[in-house]
Order: C-alpha cells, then sequence, then structure tokens
C-alpha cells in the first residue's frame, strides 16, 4: 500500500512539473509599453506633418492649401507654409453647398504680401487680415449680426478703402443684401444704405471710393438689373442699360463694371441658360457718366480680352 501511494505521489509531482513547463514555454500576449505607444503616435503624426502640401496656386508664388484641415498659404512657391489661424468651417459656413476642396472664389484676397479671408462665426463675420505674409494676424468684425451668408465678396482698392458685400436670409428667389465699407484699412466697418432690392445678387463691387454696383437676378434673368451708387451707397439707383434688339434676352446678368481710361466698362453674360454662340459670348457695354447709362460697344468672345 505504501508503495502504492507513493508511486501516485510521483505521478502528481511529473504532471505538475510537465504543466509548469508547458505555461512557461507558451509565448505570453501582452500589451506594448506606454513608451513604445507614445513613439509609434508620434511617428504617426510626423509622417502626417511630414507629408507635402499641394499648392493651389492663386497668382505666381503664391498659393494656398486646404489639406489636414487646415488653411495653409505660401508666398514662396511652397518652400515655406504659414497657417492661418481660422477654423476651415467658417470659411464655408452659411449657405454654401459647393466644392470644400477649394476656397470661395471673391471671400478671400492673396497678394505678394497681403493675405485676407471672409468668413462668419456665429451671426458674426469676420476678416482675417496679415500685412507681412503671414507673420501677424488681426482679426476685424464686419458685422456682429447678419444670417446665414450666401454670396460674400472682399476686395480692397486701396490700402484704406475696401468693401465687403453679403447676402443672406434667403427664401426661393429673395434674399437681403448688403453693403459694408471700410475706410481704416479694414479695422472698422460702417453699413450702407440698403439698395431696395432682394432680388438674388449675382455679383458687385466699387470701382473708387463713391462709385459702386450691385447685379441682381440669378435665376431665369431675362434683362440686366444693376443698381448704381455714386455716394459711396447712400442711395442706389437702377443703371440705364441700351441693348440692341439683336441682343435682348441674350445679355441678361452684368458683371462688376471697371475703369477705362475716361470711362467704365462692363461685361454681360448670358447668365446660367444663355445659347447664343456656345452661351459664352459676352456683350461689353461703355458708360461716360459713371454708371448711370450703358451703351453697346461689341462682343466678347471667351478668347478675347476685354
Amino acid at each position: 500500500m505504501k508503495k502504492i501511494i507513493i508511486s501516485i505521489s510521483v505521478l502528481m509531482i511529473l504532471s505538475l512539473l510537465t504543466a509548469m513547463g508547458f505555461y512557461h514555454a507558451e509565448p505570453k500576449l501582452t500589451e506594448p509599453p506606454w513608451e513604445q505607444k507614445l513613439e509609434k503616435a508620434k511617428e504617426k503624426k510626423e509622417n502626417q506633418e511630414s507629408e507635402p502640401l499641394v499648392p493651389i496656386y492663386v497668382k505666381d508664388n503664391v498659393a494656398y492649401s486646404l489639406q489636414n484641415m487646415e488653411l495653409s498659404v505660401t508666398f514662396d512657391n511652397g518652400r515655406k507654409w504659414v497657417q492661418v489661424p481660422v477654423e476651415q468651417d467658417s470659411l464655408f459656413a452659411g449657405e454654401y453647398n459647393g466644392n470644400k476642396q477649394e476656397l470661395i472664389d471673391q471671400s478671400y484676397i492673396l497678394t505678394e504680401k497681403h493675405a485676407v479671408f471672409l468668413y462668419q462665426v456665429d451671426s458674426r463675420i469676420k476678416l482675417l487680415s496679415s500685412p507681412d505674409q503671414g507673420k501677424t494676424w488681426q482679426e476685424y468684425i464686419v458685422t456682429d449680426h447678419f444670417s446665414p451668408i450666401r454670396f460674400r465678396k472682399v476686395t480692397f482698392l486701396n490700402e484704406n478703402f475696401g468693401y465687403v458685400i453679403v447676402s443672406g436670409d434667403r427664401t426661393m428667389s429673395q434674399e437681403w443684401t448688403s453693403v459694408f465699407i471700410t475706410k481704416d484699412g479694414g479695422e472698422t466697418w460702417s453699413e450702407t444704405n440698403h439698395s431696395g432690392v432682394t432680388r438674388l445678387i449675382g455679383d458687385g463691387g466699387f470701382v473708387d471710393e463713391s462709385t459702386g454696383f450691385l447685379s441682381f437676378g440669378t435665376i431665369n434673368p431675362t434683362e440686366p438689373d444693376l443698381y448704381v451708387t455714386q455716394d459711396a451707397g447712400d442711395s442706389w439707383k437702377k443703371a440705364d442699360i441700351l441693348i440692341p434688339e439683336k441682343y435682348q434676352e441674350i445679355f441678361v446678368m452684368a458683371e462688376t463694371p471697371l475703369k477705362e481710361e475716361d470711362h467704365l466698362a462692363m461685361l454681360i453674360n448670358q447668365g446660367p441658360n444663355g445659347d447664343y454662340e456656345g452661351g459664352k459670348v459676352k456683350g461689353k457695354f461703355l458708360s461716360k457718366d459713371h454708371g448711370l447709362t450703358w451703351k453697346f460697344l461689341m462682343e466678347v468672345h471667351p478668347n478675347e480680352t476685354n
């Protein structure tokens, strides 16, 4: 009996030693050390940061990028990039459903030295400006209260005078359009008197510090609807555009006029549904009374200079 007990004990010890051997031989699955996790995260971030930005050129060496959900600008052909301190979503805020891979046309200014961006945060319309290639930035408030914007445009005619045109509160084919002007480089803004027109705006702008224009009618227009101010927005008046019978209901949407020598020149396009000569031909009109009346000069084809 004693031998049997000893034999059983020996077998139990051998079985225990065998099990322990298998346990130590089996590889353990453990979490990587915390330092290793941090290192991998750092490497991932560095890889993301090292990804070269693809420039969207505005002119010559000046470009911007919207990669990595950030707005960056370059003034030297991409050798150095400057991150713009603005939330990317605010650049497209409001009633905008277009391409967000590029900035909204006319909502920014980029030159060899200056950068200006128009955007909306909640109900505030703001302007972010840099006069020194992004070394310093200044934020200005255009207006504290405005509905979600649809049309937006910012331009400076010189170091001091600039304008912002925005529209919002759209209902079907009606909306509210406001014009703001600055005379101190964007630090302060004042709203002009309203034009009295609630059609959808298509374009607008000033040619000098007194003379400005608003062009309305973007849905099935049949004729240009252009309003002019000669007193910096204190009053607005409908311009008289003399369209030859041949071009009536063909040239229907006025673009913002420009100064040419001793007169103003303006292109009138065919709108969204034009089909005359392929729909791209425009009419060129001239004004010699600061935009009150316009006379037809000639057709302008896409490959021709104005």
